[in-house]
């Protein structure tokens, strides 16, 4: 009866011991599997981020050197642009910013900055018809670091700083949005606040205030249409291109002479992060006046910059 008692019980527990391996074998395999979104599910996501980042430098050393030139020149710049996009029924919100500072050095000119720019945009939707929406903008430039002009190439004078100038638009209008590469804003009715918030900067032809702004204030406000375009597209594998342009067109004075500022960028990812950027800025603005050969008077403003470094989007 013992024996009986006790191969019983060593059989029940080899069974025990079985059901058990199998539960953990069972758990293990559970946990080892992947999650798959269900082909049926087309829920889509309301938000939309990313960014992109792009670091240049550039050296030349020269060494008796008979055609002349500077001993040495080292250009460094830097590139960098955040987005955040949320849709979602009829409403649509988008946030961008691109911040960029580059500075040349040479033997014979010293340290000089070569760009400078914190741009920031925050614009509202509503869906009112297929590819187009109502809403509201609001834009903000300035820079980082002092900028000088050289009248003479061992002399330098201030002429911007942060906020001193800096440019807040707000606006409301309709914004069109033909595909996901392109959007274009027009507004009959803004607002633009010209900000300098320094003294002491000696700005060429400005003689009653810097800038457009009155002479012992800080902020000049404006109001005015406004149109700004923003596109951004792989024009093909690993070559991207975004651009900017805004205009602007002062109702309280000179209402003809439209306030232009864009942007031009084109970056190709040559081989793993390595790239080359051609880029082109344009500027024109009614209240700054330029220096050139003879004298300070309104021109348009050009940048053109080509170089090759590391580029990273995210």
């Amino acid at each position: 009866m013992k024996k009986l008692v006790v191969t019983l019980l060593v059989c029940f527990s080899i069974g025990q011991l079985q059901a058990q391996d199998k539960t953990v074998q069972e758990l293990k395999a559970e946990s080892s599997k992947t999650i798959v979104k269900d082909p049926k599910d087309t829920t889509t996501k309301t938000w939309k981020t990313g960014g992109l980042f792009n670091a240049n430098f550039g050296q030349t050393s020269l060494s008796n050197w008979s055609a002349g030139g500077d001993k040495l020149q080292i250009n460094a710049s830097g590139f960098m642009n955040l987005f955040a996009h949320y849709a979602k029924g009829k409403h649509s919100w988008d946030n961008s910013l691109d911040v960029a500072l580059g500075y040349v050095k040479t033997t014979s000119l010293g340290e000089r900055k070569s760009d400078d720019r914190i741009e920031l945009l925050t614009k509202y939707g509503y869906k009112i018809a297929p590819k187009w929406y109502v809403g509201g903008l609001v834009s903000f430039r300035t820079q980082m670091a002092p900028g000088f002009n050289y009248p003479k190439a061992d002399s330098s004078v201030k002429i911007s700083q942060f906020l001193a100038p800096a440019y807040l638009i707000v606006s409301l209008g309709l914004d069109y949005k033909p595909n996901k590469d392109l959007t274009v804003f027009i507004s009959p009715l803004s607002s633009r606040w010209v900000i300098v918030n320094a003294t002491g900067l000696v700005v060429p032809g400005q003689k009653g205030g810097a800038y457009g702004v009155p002479l012992g204030e800080t902020i000049n406000e404006e109001l005015g249409a406004y149109v700004t375009a923003n596109y951004l597209k792989d024009i093909v594998k690993n070559v991207t291109y975004k651009g900017k342009l805004e205009l602007f067109s002062n109702y309280k004075r000179n209402p003809q002479n439209v306030d232009v500022f864009m942007t031009n960028l084109i970056s190709a990812n040559i081989y793993k992060g390595i790239s080359a950027n051609l880029g082109m800025d344009i500027i024109y603005d009614d209240d700054v006046r330029v220096l050139g050969a003879d004298n300070a008077s309104r021109r348009t403003q050009f940048r053109q910059y080509f170089g090759f470094g590391y580029i990273k989007k995210f």
